[in-house]
């Protein structure tokens, strides 16, 4: 069944992300009430009622486009963590964070998309990535390619010689060891800066604006997308161990997403 709905036509997912973002998401863009903004576990953890809401829509309306179809969403997994373990189980999951770079959203900056991806057993089968504010999709099929708004994505490499960018996990999210870690990015020829949405770091690798990502975190919903954009579009990604991130989770961190195979192995070096 998964095989055949991957076969078919895709456009009905983009519908349901765009009618989630237009009901929940984009009509709260610099209109959140004060009663809308939550903290999950601190301070720089939110949550907003257009996280939940548009979780709420997606879950929904994804699981009627492929029946027996589950959900892995970032705020059904902090209501209830055994929701997570659907991600080693036998039916077809779609892994959803509904705003990525709530923060970014929280103060009324574009810097946000809706991640969705599509997996079977471990293995990322496709995905989404939609901006609202700019109205830009990326879509990725695994095996099929890279597209953003129709228009193949490609990674390409970076010039020989050239500064390495390379956005890094954010240090508000970050344990001392994984600062200590991340040091390692403090190389001549590495330029590297707090990320912003995780989502909308990998579109740029994958599109060549930037060179690399290097996260401290293995939440699935933050990574399953724009790892396999990344991948589609040429790109690699590899844990400090040097093997491929997995989204099941017992990955050794940090681990790096870049244009090409030789920037992530020399990222990857740098973070041991």
């Amino acid at each position: 069944m998964i095989d055949d709905f991957l076969t078919g036509d895709l456009s009905d997912v983009e519908e349901a992300l765009r009618k989630a973002a237009a009901a929940e998401i984009t009509p709260r863009f610099r209109q959140l009430a004060e009663h809308e903004i939550v903290e999950k576990n601190g301070p720089h953890d939110l949550v907003t009622a257009a996280d939940r809401l548009a979780e709420a829509h997606l879950t929904a309306s994804l699981t009627a486009l492929l029946p027996g179809s589950v959900v892995v969403g970032e705020e059904a997994v902090h209501a209830d963590p055994a929701v997570y373990e659907a991600l080693h189980g036998d039916a077809a999951v779609w892994i959803v964070d509904p705003v990525d770079g709530t923060r970014q959203f929280v103060h009324g900056e574009p810097g946000f998309c809706t991640l969705v991806a599509l997996a079977h057993r471990g293995e990322v089968l496709a995905s989404w990535t939609y901006a609202p504010v700019p109205d830009e999709l990326a879509v990725a099929v695994r095996g099929g390619g890279a597209r953003l708004g129709g228009e193949v994505l490609r990674s390409g490499s970076p010039a020989p010689g050239a500064v390495l960018h390379v956005a890094m996990s954010h240090p508000d999210y970050t344990t001392p060891e994984q600062k200590r870690a991340l040091l390692g990015l403090a190389a001549p020829g590495v330029l590297a800066r707090p990320c912003g949405s995780a989502g909308l770091e990998y579109l740029d690798v994958a599109r060549g604006a930037l060179d690399a990502v290097a996260f401290s975190w293995e939440y699935a919903w933050d990574h399953a997308a724009g790892l396999l954009l990344v991948t589609e579009a040429g790109g690699a990604h590899l844990t400090v161990t040097g093997e491929p991130f997995r989204i099941t989770g017992g990955n050794s961190l940090p681990f790096t997403a870049a244009r090409d195979e030789a920037t992530a192995r020399r990222i990857r070096e740098l973070l041991t």
